[in-house]
């Protein structure tokens, strides 16, 4: 039996990849082996996760944690070279671009197991950025790339990637959105806290540039606390910026400041109160596309993004390295223009599974008559 291996390092990951596994679903001559590293993992996020996006449990489990960034990547590195020696598949399926997912392409290279990357071509050009090492490294490993915008492929193909490695099947996130849209609005996520849709500003920001340095972070602070006079303000905080406001005892002045601070939420309460949204600020890639999707004003902490088309096409913009800028995000009351962006059409999962079926190049009759 043909045998795929899809490796996920965080949680984000198995809204990417959710799609091109339910598409390789149907096919009775192909196992599908689920691996989570466990790099980024809470027991109830992630069964909650799971249940949202309608998937069973993953075949494995690996524990990695979290950690420094060689101390990760290497325990990943050999879980993984232990997980493809155990289960030999035909194929490695990777997303993103966390540690997980370079440290299992690193092992299925030197194994010998061909790798697929969702979501190649990425590139901020910010060597800074550990997540940029991770995705060129990853795409260097590759033997399909999937692409989700044009300036993907450009990145690649100027990179001396061979073009015939290179297939734009579209942004798998969009297929998960697009699939689970009703079900988010219909949630209504954001009337737990007695908010009117298009009534308040979401935040999410998890990123070490912004969230390890204690006198951004108290800009950022600052900065938040000046919108939540403007506007109500909900953010869903990150394990690791949580830890870094209560170190640097900011998040009761946060609190104080207006902002309604909550823990981390299931998918399908994210992208409700996304939908609602009157703006979205962010240092998330992920974020972006989503945002830029449904057509509401994102406005991302960062200095540049590998997400060019959500500016270009979408409605992304960059703060740069200004927290104060937060505070003066222009807020509208015009109904949400939702992108039109090439092939994030919700039919990008199908479309990679038909590229690795014919990678695989499987016999169409599988029992011999």
């Amino acid at each position: 039996m043909t045998k795929i291996v899809h490796v996920v390092g965080a949680r984000p990951n198995f809204v990417k990849m959710a799609p091109i596994v339910n598409a390789l679903s149907d096919h009775p001559w192909l196992r599908q082996v689920v691996v989570h590293t466990g790099q980024h993992y809470d027991d109830k996020l992630s069964a909650e996760m799971l249940s949202d996006l309608q998937l069973p449990p993953p075949d494995r489990f690996l524990g990695v944690g979290s950690g420094q960034q060689g101390e990760q990547t290497a325990r990943a590195l050999a879980a993984c070279e232990t997980v493809l020696l155990e289960e030999r598949p035909d194929m490695l399926v990777v997303g993103g671009d966390v540690n997980s997912t370079l440290a299992a392409a690193l092992a299925a290279a030197k194994l010998g197991v061909p790798v697929a990357h969702v979501e190649a071509g990425l590139r901020s050009r910010d060597w800074s950025m550990p997540e940029e090492v991770n995705r060129v490294l990853t795409d260097r490993l590759s033997d399909l790339l999937f692409t989700h915008s044009p300036e993907a492929e450009t990145n690649l193909r100027a990179e001396g990637i061979d073009a015939t490695r290179i297939h734009a099947v579209g942004n798998t996130m969009i297929d998960s959105l697009r699939r689970f849209e009703p079900s988010a609005r219909e949630r209504a996520t954001w009337r737990r806290w007695g908010l009117d849709e298009r009534g308040f500003v979401l935040v999410t920001l998890h990123r070490p540039s912004n969230v390890d340095r204690g006198d951004r972070l108290e800009g950022i602070v600052a900065a938040l606390n000046a919108l939540a006079r403007r506007v109500p303000v909900l953010f869903p905080v990150h394990p690791r910026t949580r830890a870094r406001l209560e170190a640097d005892d900011q998040l009761e002045r946060l609190r104080a400041g207006g902002a309604i601070c909550l823990d981390p939420l299931p998918y399908l309460d994210f992208l409700s109160l996304e939908l609602a949204a009157q703006a979205v600020v962010t240092d998330s890639g992920g974020v972006q596309e989503e945002t830029s999707a449904l057509g509401i004003p994102c406005y991302t902490l960062r200095p540049n993004t590998e997400r060019p088309v959500t500016i270009s096409h979408g409605t992304n913009a960059l703060l740069g390295e200004r927290p104060a800028a937060i505070a003066d995000i222009e807020l509208t009351t015009d109904p949400p223009t939702p992108a039109a962006i090439p092939l994030w059409d919700g039919h990008a999962g199908e479309r990679a599974a038909s590229v690795l079926l014919g990678a695989l190049a499987e016999p169409l009759d599988q029992t011999g008559t």
